[in-house]
């Protein structure tokens, strides 16, 4: 067979770093927890009564959204899913941030917690922990 008779293989190649390995594992995991653990709250707190407080509970919501989303890019790999889960990880640490000094800074808008009131202090503050975490390694695999 000679060179030119042979096909070009066609399979994908793969990203030269995946992102949910190694330490990357652990991060899949504590967001796919996250993901379950929020969606699950937001889905109890509407049925129950999103009435009474409705804040709270759409912003539990859109905190499943995001882990949600990073979960999915950080199993996805690749630049691209690297690039949109770092923005999403900046994105949710100012959500946190925001919505942790709000909380502080005016309780009687929050008559129900979320998963991002008081900095994460319901969940032992891991939703502050957890984008911080996340952009250094998606930093670090940038350069890998």
């Amino acid at each position: 067979m000679r060179d030119t008779d042979r096909r070009p293989d066609r399979s994908p190649a793969k990203p030269s770093f995946e992102l949910g390995t190694g330490p990357g594992r652990v991060l899949v995991w504590f967001y796919g927890v996250f993901t379950v653990a929020a969606a699950s709250r937001s889905v109890v707190e509407v049925i129950r009564g999103f009435d009474r407080a409705p804040l709270a509970y759409a912003l539990s919501a859109v905190a499943a959204a995001v882990y949600g989303f990073i979960t999915y890019s950080l199993v996805r790999g690749g630049e691209k899913a690297r690039r949109a889960a770092l923005v999403c990880c900046a994105a949710e640490l100012l959500g946190v941030l925001a919505v942790g000094a709000w909380t502080l800074a005016e309780p009687s808008a929050f008559p129900d917690s979320t998963v991002w009131s008081d900095f994460g202090m319901g969940y032992l503050f891991i939703p502050v922990i957890l984008p911080v975490t996340g952009m250094i390694w998606l930093r670090r695999a940038k350069q890998a």
